[in-house]
């Protein structure tokens, strides 16, 4: 944990925090020939225990079937151990916008809280006609949501301990080459909103993590100015020379990364290439007073050996700052 808040902080780590996650449905498919893998890289894995992947939590999002959320929307899952995908939006109209009770459930913040969030309830169409058209109704619909994730953040403060340094979001923000809403009214609608959720972590002096799939790189300086301490951003999509002209400049174009490496070629790379992927990402953004860590998320589709050579290539990557002359 030192050596996490120095990375975050840019107070000279001793090394570049690394990570692998699988999704359920990667341990569901190799199991025990994944435990193996775990197993012999415990720097990467310090806290798998043998045969916990036996007793795997999956999230109900994850389990196949029908499903209802808080706000009433309808999920589908064709696949166990992976995502569900939101097929029932139940604001079909503007009108019912205004009808909309916010939900006196508390469920924490999941994935998509608060942009996803209006995406799920209005239907990506009709969300973006909303956008479009800047209606009155899609600023109800705003405050609703964000009504709602502060009283989420509010709950989860409050039961956090003071050795609790870090608090955690994800909401996909973009789209594979763009920002769907494109930058000037990402920040007149949803900047603010934003804003105010992690004013409320700095004054509690937790660290803001957010994860964002999509193309993020022109607003992620605005995500620093909204408080987030640690973006998690993709790889593929933004490209590797805009992170690293978004994050490693001065004030508010400095912003410590957790790259979310190219999960699009792991299925289809030969292990050499994944390996200098690593590399490549690791020399363009490691600076030595901090501020890079990585991360590799694994599905079902990609096979042990690349498994094995992105736990090989994230060692290397791990112990570069104590190798690299500056």
């Amino acid at each position: 944990m030192e050596n996490y808040v120095k990375f975050a902080t840019f107070n000279y780590p001793d090394f570049i925090p690394v990570s692998i996650s699988f999704l359920p449905a990667t341990w569901i498919k190799y199991g025990k020939s994944l435990e193996d893998i775990v197993l012999a890289h415990p720097v990467i894995f310090p806290d798998y225990i043998k045969d916990q992947y036996k007793n795997i939590k999956i999230n109900a999002l994850y389990t196949y079937g029908h499903k209802f959320d808080v706000w009433g929307c309808e999920w589908d899952n064709i696949s166990e151990g992976y995502d569900s995908i939101c097929i029932g939006h139940p604001l079909k109209t503007r009108e019912d916008v205004k009808n909309l009770k916010i939900p006196d459930d508390n469920i924490g913040l999941p994935h998509g809280f608060m942009f996803l969030q209006l995406t799920y309830l209005r239907g990506w169409e009709e969300c973006m006609i909303d956008f479009a058209e800047e209606s009155d109704e899609l600023q109800i619909l705003i405050n609703k949501v964000l009504e709602y994730n502060i009283r989420q953040v509010k709950i989860q403060l409050a039961a956090m301990k003071k050795d609790d340094l870090q608090i955690t979001f994800g909401d996909d923000l973009g789209i594979q080459n763009m920002l769907p809403t494109g930058p000037y009214k990402w920040r007149k609608y949803l900047k603010p909103c934003f804003y105010k959720l992690y004013n409320l972590c700095q004054k509690a002096e937790k660290l803001v993590y957010m994860h964002s799939d999509g193309c993020i790189f022109e607003i992620i300086p605005d995500l620093k100015d909204c408080g987030v301490d640690i973006i998690n951003p993709q790889f593929r999509a933004n490209g590797l020379e805009n992170l690293r002209l978004a994050t490693r400049g001065e004030g508010r174009n400095r912003i410590a990364v957790n790259l979310d490496l190219d999960r699009q070629m792991f299925p289809f790379a030969k292990p050499q290439e994944l390996k200098d992927h690593i590399l490549e990402c690791t020399e363009s953004l490691a600076l030595r007073e901090g501020g890079l860590s990585l991360s590799a998320e694994c599905a079902g589709d990609v096979p042990l050996e690349n498994i094995e050579a992105i736990c090989e290539g994230l060692e290397t990557a791990r112990v570069y700052l104590n190798k690299k002359t500056y």
